[in-house]
């Protein structure tokens, strides 16, 4: 996880933290989150981690409990079509405005970040796909600056089996070439060929998973 940036306050960090740990599986689904633990993990007081897991409980990313304390939530594979649906509608809608917005700086950020997905493939670290993954999309939806939007997808995230769609074979592979192919047309500045590529992936990686699990 990258340092905390100038305009992140200590709670967003840590969330940012926790929600990139549970898409990559760091976090499996079921866990109990132990505040302190995150907290030295982190390096940081309780009190952010409180609040972060208070944040991610709305996004849906974990469950609340008196009783069991914090949890990472279950994902519902009769949901998940309609989630496909909705991915595809609201991140092109932030892909969309975040092809202008994206500054030199950012589109750098994305090349190493594309660089990584390819070495972490080439080893086979899966988790770390998953997680640079998150980066990679994460950077560009900020840049579309539409904040409410970016919430809600965060919360489509929170219910999504990206854990279980890199379990299949060669999907980490696939998934960094049509990354490459979001970049490609990212530098470019070519709107409809980075909606085409968008799409591709999303649809794709449920197309992929679906397949596998009605088998």
């Amino acid at each position: 996880m990258e340092n905390r940036t100038k305009h992140q306050t200590k709670e967003e960090y840590v969330a940012d933290f926790l929600r990139e740990g549970i898409i990559s599986g760091q976090f499996p689904r079921g866990t109990k989150l132990k505040q302190a633990q995150i907290a030295e993990m982190i390096g940081t007081s309780i009190t952010p981690v409180r609040e972060a897991i208070k944040l991610l409980e709305a996004e849906g990313f974990i469950l609340g409990s008196s009783h069991r304390g914090a949890v990472v939530a279950p994902f519902d594979i009769n949901a998940t079509e309609e989630i496909t649906d909705l991915r595809v509608t609201l991140e092109c809608k932030l892909g969309l405005k975040a092809v202008s917005r994206l500054t030199p700086e950012d589109i750098e950020k994305l090349r190493t970040l594309q660089d990584q997905i390819e070495d972490a493939s080439a080893r086979g670290d899966r988790d770390a796909v998953r997680s640079i993954n998150y980066r990679f999309h994460e950077l560009i939806y900020i840049a579309a600056d539409l904040p409410q939007t970016l919430r809600f997808v965060r919360a489509l995230w929170a219910r999504y089996p990206f854990d279980l769609i890199n379990r299949l074979d060669q999907r980490t592979e696939r998934a960094s070439q049509e990354h490459r192919e979001m970049l490609s047309a990212l530098i470019a500045r070519d709107e409809a060929g980075f909606l085409q590529a968008l799409r591709t992936h999303i649809r794709s990686a449920w197309d992929e998973f679906k397949a596998s699990y009605s088998e």
